[in-house]
């Protein structure tokens, strides 16, 4: 089984873990000239943003050559994934794919200018994270089929969402609103962090480009808090309990 992901905050990446199988990061593929992936099992597991799938997610779902008898798609959110999967379900057919099963963990909300991450999560514990890993990984090695269905009224909320939001949020040239304070000491973890390769770090400052990822890996993984949005609910930062720093630089360096 070979599990792909792309990872911020440390969700999906524990996800992936303990999905298991042969871990690869969609960034670092996305750095190859060519993807070809071939298992018995393949996985996707990644976050919700704004009710679809990260940008470099979909553009993956575009270039990737995969091949297996049982796709899968787990999705990390706040409280919905079904409009997400049904983006997903969408890219796969478009490539001649079908997915066997797609499922999603509650967890959190980590988009800073809606949600304050202290109160996101002092919600957890009621959302039994660990009793939803455990029973998509029991699916998964079951090779349970759980198939994405596009209704009518999905169909819509995925173009509502995606018309009134997405398109309005998810731009790459996101960070380039972004302050950096004096808090910052120039350590270059946001460029490490950074799935795109959309920061660079001198001895002048902090650079952003223009093909951001709008993951906030920068912003949440800063030792120094020194990263902010322009709008922001609070200060509060996050990273999954079970993730290290150095983790999700491994991931997306």
């Amino acid at each position: 089984m070979t599990t792909c992901f792309f990872t911020a905050s440390g969700n999906s990446l524990y996800v992936a873990q303990r999905i298991g199988g042969k871990l690869l990061s969609i960034p670092q593929l996305m750095r190859q000239e060519k993807i070809e992936i071939e298992d018995d099992a393949i996985g996707i597991v990644c976050p919700v943003y704004v009710a679809e799938l990260p940008m470099m997610v979909f553009e993956f779902l575009k270039t990737a050559e995969i091949k297996t008898d049982y796709l899968f798609f787990v999705l990390t959110c706040g409280e919905s994934f079904d409009t997400a999967l049904g983006h997903a379900e969408l890219a796969a057919k478009a490539r001649g794919w079908d997915i066997k099963y797609g499922s999603g963990v509650k967890m959190l909300y980590n988009y800073l200018p809606m949600f304050d991450m202290q109160e996101e999560v002092a919600k957890l514990p009621e959302k039994n994270v660990e009793g939803q890993i455990a029973q998509v990984c029991a699916d998964i090695a079951e090779r349970k089929v759980q198939k994405v269905d596009i209704t009518p009224e999905l169909k819509a909320q995925m173009e509502m969402f995606h018309n009134e939001y997405a398109t309005k949020i998810l731009k790459k040239d996101t960070a380039l609103s972004y302050d950096v304070t004096d808090y910052c000491v120039r350590c270059a973890f946001c460029s490490k962090v950074c799935p795109s390769n959309n920061i660079k770090v001198t001895g002048m400052g902090v650079k952003f480009f223009d093909h951001c990822e709008v993951c906030m890996a920068c912003i949440q993984n800063c030792p120094m808090k020194a990263i902010h949005m322009k709008e922001e609910k609070s200060g509060a930062r996050y990273r999954n309990e079970h993730i290290m720093l150095k983790d999700i630089i491994k991931a997306n360096e």
